[in-house]
C-alpha cells in the first residue's frame, strides 16, 4: 500500500463510483497524504462548470468560493450564488415546509417514524436555480432557520492545512445572517 492515492481515486469517491478495495485502502492508510486535500479541491473544481475558486464544499451541490471580486461567496454547483458566506445560505434559498401527518407520511415510513405534527415541522431547503435539494431540518414550529456550519476558513488553511489564505482577516469569521434580516425588516418598514 502507498502512502499517497492519485486523483482519480479521489474522483471515484466524490461521485461514489469507488470500489470496496479503494475504500478500505483508504480507511486503512495510517495518515492521509499531505496533498489529499488540494487534490479533492482539483476534482471539485473540475466538476462545476464555473471558474470562481474552490475554497470549502459545504454540501453535496454546495460550496464556499472567492468568487472574481474576491468575495467569499457560497455558490450551488449550478452556479447559483447565495451570496456572503457569513449569511446564512437557506435565507436566500426555496423553502417547503411539511406541517401535517399526512404531508410527513410523504417522506417517512412507516408512520410511527414521522415526527409529531403538533410538535415538529419539516423544513426542505432548494436551490431557486436547479431545484435541487440542499438540506433537511425537522425542528420545532416557529424554531430559527439552522446556520449549520459557519466554517473558519482562515484557521482551517492556516493551522491545519499550512498555506493561508491571502486575504486572511478575524472580520471573516462572523455570522452576519442578522445582517439580512434587519434589511428585510427595514424594507417591510
Amino acid at each position: 500500500m502507498t502512502d499517497s492515492i492519485d486523483k482519480d481515486l479521489i474522483r471515484q469517491l466524490v461521485n461514489g463510483t469507488i470500489s470496496d478495495e479503494n475504500v478500505q485502502r483508504l480507511q486503512r492508510m495510517p495518515q492521509k497524504d499531505a496533498e489529499r486535500f488540494w487534490q479533492y479541491l482539483e476534482v471539485l473544481q473540475e466538476s462545476v462548470p464555473w471558474d470562481d475558486k474552490i475554497l470549502l464544499r459545504l454540501t453535496d451541490h454546495l460550496y464556499v468560493v472567492k468568487d472574481k471580486e474576491g468575495n467569499r461567496i457560497v455558490k450551488c454547483d449550478c452556479g447559483h450564488e447565495y451570496g456572503d458566506y457569513r449569511i446564512n445560505w437557506k435565507l436566500q434559498s426555496l423553502v417547503r415546509v411539511r406541517k401535517t401527518l399526512d404531508e410527513f407520511k410523504q417522506v417517512y415510513s412507516p408512520e410511527p417514524a414521522c415526527p409529531e405534527p403538533e410538535w415538529q415541522e419539516i423544513r426542505e431547503f432548494f436551490c431557486p436555480n436547479c431545484s435541487a435539494q440542499l438540506a433537511v431540518e425537522v425542528v420545532p414550529p416557529g424554531y430559527p432557520v439552522v446556520f449549520e456550519m459557519l466554517p473558519d476558513l482562515d484557521r482551517f488553511y492556516r493551522d491545519f492545512l499550512g498555506k493561508p489564505l491571502e486575504d486572511e482577516s478575524p472580520d471573516w469569521y462572523e455570522d452576519r445572517s442578522e445582517d439580512l434580516l434587519t434589511k428585510w425588516e427595514q424594507a417591510v418598514k
